[in-house]
């Protein structure tokens, strides 16, 4: 099994509170894909006493999955069911928390960006949205295959991140001409003080048509959903990380009411906050607290750099 941990100095992977006969990997990629790859992780776990381990993964953003495991690993995405996953998979966009069963074993992510999308893929994002395809579908082959091959083979503690720094330059694509609207995008989205589509309008300098356009085609969805997402999922995400039960003092001061929230979370969790928050999911709030604390690390190392 893998040593848990990180590449950034200063975090301590005994705060992540893993499950027994489980380990976890957090890295950040070199500095000049860290606009359009969030993160690079490796979990693994003793097949023996993890399997048909059942999880429930938030909504997220796209993301690189490779399954370097004996066993099946399945998905349901609302009526979606991927039974198994493909070995290399693209996971896109998400709005609905999902449900895995896995068997132990390694499984590799990436993370992607909205920028990130349009450096990597020339399909609209809205087209893979709330979906899983194979990965080779979307790009080469042989590069996807030669992929899987090397991350068999390596020592994921030293060799993750030059492997899918190297991976990700190679099948990286000209930049756009929405390069920086894009940018723009991704900060009004992350910003807690932003409330509604004229807001976001204002900022960007787009028509309300041009800034749906963009959304839709490198985000996967207009930019009233990611708005809305992003504050469930910090409220949330603040909520699961508190511990004890749901506290709605966590949510985000614009919504009107704790019912307002609910709403949300019906449409994103298919339940209440309460009770997911209630069901198993150790592996979840793992990674959470793994990003959450390499993000830390990393963003004080930068601060100490300059």
């Amino acid at each position: 099994m893998i040593e848990s941990g990180s590449g950034v100095a200063g975090v301590d992977a005994g705060a992540w509170q893993l499950p027994a006969a489980t380990a976890l990997r957090i890295e950040v990629p070199a500095p000049d894909l860290r606009a359009l790859v969030t993160e690079y992780y490796v979990l693994d776990s003793d097949p023996q006493v993890h399997a048909g381990a059942i999880s429930y993964p938030l909504p997220s953003w796209p993301m690189l999955r490779f399954t370097l495991t004996p066993g099946p690993v399945s998905l349901r995405i609302g009526p979606r069911r991927y039974d198994p996953v493909p070995v290399a998979a693209l996971w896109g966009t998400t709005t609905r928390a999902m449900q895995t069963t896995t068997y132990g074993g390694v499984t590799v992510g990436v993370g992607i960006t909205a920028l990130g999308w349009s450096r990597l893929f020339t399909r609209g994002a809205d087209k893979v949205r709330d979906q899983v395809v194979p990965l080779d579908t979307l790009m080469p082959p042989a590069a996807v295959e030669a992929l899987v091959e090397q991350l068999r083979a390596a020592d994921l503690v030293t060799d993750l991140t030059p492997i899918l720094d190297t991976f990700i330059r190679a099948q990286m694509l000209p930049p756009t001409p929405h390069d920086q609207a894009i940018r723009s995008l991704i900060e009004v989205i992350n910003d807690e003080q932003t409330e509604d589509i004229a807001s976001a309008c204002d900022r960007l300098g787009l028509s309300p048509a041009a800034l749906r356009r963009l959304s839709v085609r490198y985000f996967g969805y207009p930019p009233k959903v990611l708005l809305v997402r992003a504050r469930f999922m910090r409220s949330l995400v603040r909520m699961m990380l508190a511990g004890g039960e749901a506290d709605y003092a966590n949510i985000a001061p614009t919504y009107f009411d704790k019912s307002h929230f609910l709403r949300d979370a019906r449409r994103f969790l298919d339940t209440t906050p309460r009770r997911f928050i209630q069901r198993n999911n150790p592996y979840v709030l793992a990674i959470m607290r793994a990003r959450r604390d390499v993000a830390r690390a990393a963003a004080d190392a930068s601060v100490t750099k300059r």
